[in-house]
């Protein structure tokens, strides 16, 4: 278990030699020291360009470009090897990247399983559900890449789910979806962050997941 995560002068290597100028001096996170707790709904509000997708990739340990120390519960990631990684991706950390990552060949039953296969986290029946109640379930046997990107972005959000989190990343998680869906969408999110007592962290440029009871942190 995962129960803070804790940023200290963490900066993108991109940015280096940028303190003080834009996208640096109004941020709260680059070069602060930032805890994200265990349990709690963060909304990163951020401009384009300005490293939140960055951000999540720094975290869930695809990158490690940046200056400063990432933390789980005291200990820097850079520590972690693979079986430690495995874990936490496994157990702790749940991510929906910006850009879903389907594979478009599949059908969307198919691209939910590949992650399913490897927690054992939701029977079949649950993911119909989650499916259905997302209004995708009609689309379980389509190839991904015959969806809409609003219909991929819920197929992604049900694939994330499919696994016990401590903390969820959410890159632009409804930057596709009407007010109605996201609405629904994030009903699902928190209901299931709720049963499992895990954090929210969601990034947005815009139109943000309809979370309540959320702190709001400028990128």
């Amino acid at each position: 278990m995962i129960t803070e995560i804790t940023l200290s002068g963490v900066l993108p290597a991109v940015f280096a030699g940028m303190a003080g100028e834009e996208p640096m001096c109004n941020s709260q996170v680059w070069l602060h020291d930032v805890r994200l707790q265990r349990g709690r709904r963060y909304i990163i509000h951020a401009e384009s360009g300005t490293g939140k997708s960055s951000l999540c990739s720094f975290i869930y340990g695809n990158r490690r470009d940046y200056s400063g120390t990432i933390l789980f519960d005291g200990i820097d990631i850079r520590t972690l090897g693979i079986n430690g990684w495995c874990d936490v991706r496994r157990s702790a950390i749940a991510l929906l990247p910006q850009e879903m990552r389907l594979f478009p060949e599949l059908t969307v039953m198919e691209n939910i399983e590949l992650k399913n296969s490897l927690t054992g986290f939701r029977s079949s029946d649950e993911i119909h559900r989650m499916l259905a109640e997302l209004e995708i379930e009609n689309k379980a046997d389509t190839p991904a890449g015959l969806l809409s990107i609003g219909q991929q972005q819920r197929v992604a959000l049900v694939r994330t789910l499919c696994q016990p989190f401590d903390f969820v990343l959410l890159d632009e998680p409804v930057s596709h979806l009407d007010v109605r869906n996201n609405a629904i969408a994030a009903e699902m999110v928190q209901r299931e962050a709720d049963k499992q007592g895990a954090a929210i962290i969601a990034t947005s440029v815009g139109n943000h997941l309809s979370l309540t009871d959320y702190t709001s942190i400028k990128l």
